[in-house]
């Protein structure tokens, strides 16, 4: 899995509760996303297809007359928070029988029949590529029945639905730009239970850019599993589709969407460095508004782990790819994710993971300790043998060295200014906002006349290993 792992450890209650519906007095449906950003995308959609039925959306669970859970799979302990929160709803089914209960996304295409039929925990499974079928499935368990459909496509993308934004007035959102994975990475279920990778077409992509940055939001995100292999009307082995048709690269479709407007930002994720070209860094240096930040999973410093964990690189090929971005886009932010305790790996392969973070100079990353997964290729080739507290041990040391590489980057940030977009009022005071510059360093600020949504020119004056604190600059 790569995009983005604020994904994993995150959950947004009641998110589909910002907007009207056509029909305030239809059904109520409370929506509730785990995991990666592409859930909390795929959650937008599916308030579309929903709304467009007449439900309306709230962020009050004890109102809602269905409840869909948009789960991630790619940890055991996100499943197990997933499955204590479905028992909290049952409760709530007890006290009303007619309420409809539904998993979606990762989680449900991996344990429907258990779900189901074992633990009886849903009235209804839907797949990410099943989505459409959501009003259907709701009738049907509405007749008492169980309904399920999980099915994987290899032409979903959604592209002709407008997603209904879940945080009215926002700031920021995110495009999904292609579905699926072909990556085969040996920990990984996404290819399971998202599908072969297919892509977006380019024009839908731009319009709805358009249409965001028309609606007021000042960032969008690009989002896949991995934006690099993106190729509209071109096949893996290079044949054209349509010769009627332009081929469009990553690199051209971030550059049209660079293009809807210079004070649109853009971001993308994830990457993934086997796939990472010159062309992207080339229009990433060619834009102001694109994002001088890249999140380059590297997942192991060691190259015969990244053999077993099936990557597709070198450790040399990603310091390659590393050089390449401090050569043209010198002043990119880099994080990274990073797996400890791998099947088979040694302390001199931890520490080669542990130099490679220091070489590198991770501003951030994402860190977890292996956890095995059903139906992965390293359950069935490899032995999970790493004892959980040498996985922990080995974390914690993980953790130790990127503390130090964060709080050394953030201190080379004290009396520069960066332009920040304020997204949000701090939480621990409302004299205080807080926003991200281009290379998505947290900035928290005094708020003066500000509102989230205005970009700030704002001088560093503290730091911590997490965040940085300023003033507006004269």
């Amino acid at each position: 899995m790569q995009i983005e792992e604020k994904k994993i450890d995150e959950e947004i209650q009641g998110q589909a509760t910002m907007l009207e519906s056509k029909n305030p007095s239809g059904k109520k449906l409370y929506l509730e996303s785990y995991g990666c950003q592409m859930n909390f995308s795929d959650s937008e959609v599916v308030a579309s297809i929903l709304i467009d039925q007449g439900y309306s959306t709230t962020k009050d669970v004890e109102e809602a007359d269905v409840i869909l859970m948009n789960t991630c799979s790619i940890r055991e302990n996100a499943e197990q928070r997933v499955r204590n929160k479905l028992s909290q709803h049952n409760k709530r089914k007890k006290q009303n029988p007619s309420l409809v209960i539904g998993i979606l996304g990762c989680m449900a295409e991996r344990l429907k029949k258990d779900l189901l039929e074992q633990e009886k925990l849903v009235d209804l499974v839907a797949g990410p590529d099943a989505y459409r079928d959501l009003p259907n499935l709701i009738s049907e368990v509405e007749t008492g029945q169980k309904a399920v459909n999980v099915l994987l496509s290899r032409e979903e993308t959604y592209a002709d639905i407008a997603p209904v934004r879940l945080d009215k007035g926002g700031v920021t959102g995110f495009i999904s730009i292609m579905r699926g994975c072909d990556n085969m990475c040996s920990f990984c279920v996404v290819p399971f239970t998202r599908g072969r990778e297919r892509s977006r077409d380019p024009q839908s992509i731009v319009a709805e850019a358009q249409d965001m940055f028309n609606k007021g939001y000042k960032e969008v995100t690009l989002l896949g599993q991995n934006v690099d292999s993106y190729k509209w009307n071109v096949t893996k082995k290079g044949e054209i589709i349509d010769p009627n048709q332009p081929t469009v690269s990553f690199a051209e479709l971030m550059e049209k969407v660079a293009l809807v407007d210079p004070a649109l930002r853009v971001r993308f994720s994830t990457s993934h460095p086997k796939d990472m070209t010159d062309d992207v860094l080339h229009v990433m240096a060619k834009y102001e508004n694109i994002c001088k930040y890249i999140h380059l999973p590297v997942q192991s410093g060691n190259s015969e782990v990244l053999k077993r964990m099936n990557r597709g690189y070198t450790r040399e090929w990603y310091l390659e790819r590393i050089a390449a971005i401090k050569r043209i886009v010198p002043e990119a932010f880099i994080s990274t994710d990073i797996i400890t305790g791998f099947c088979g790996e040694t302390e001199e392969q931890h520490q080669d993971t542990l130099s490679i973070m220091r070489e590198v100079g991770y501003e951030f990353s994402y860190m977890f300790f292996y956890s095995e997964r059903p139906k992965t290729l390293a359950e069935r080739k490899f032995e999970d043998d790493i004892p959980l507290e040498v996985k922990k041990r080995r974390l914690s040391e993980v953790q130790e060295v990127q503390a130090e590489l964060a709080l050394e980057a953030n201190s080379k940030t004290v009396g520069k200014t960066y332009e920040v977009l304020i997204e949000g009022i701090s939480k621990r005071s409302d004299d205080f906002v807080y926003g991200r510059n281009s290379q998505n360093l947290t900035v928290i600020f005094p708020k003066g006349d500000h509102k989230p949504g205005d970009y700030v020119n704002v001088t560093i004056q503290e730091y911590t290993s997490a965040t940085v604190k300023g003033i507006e600059a004269n």
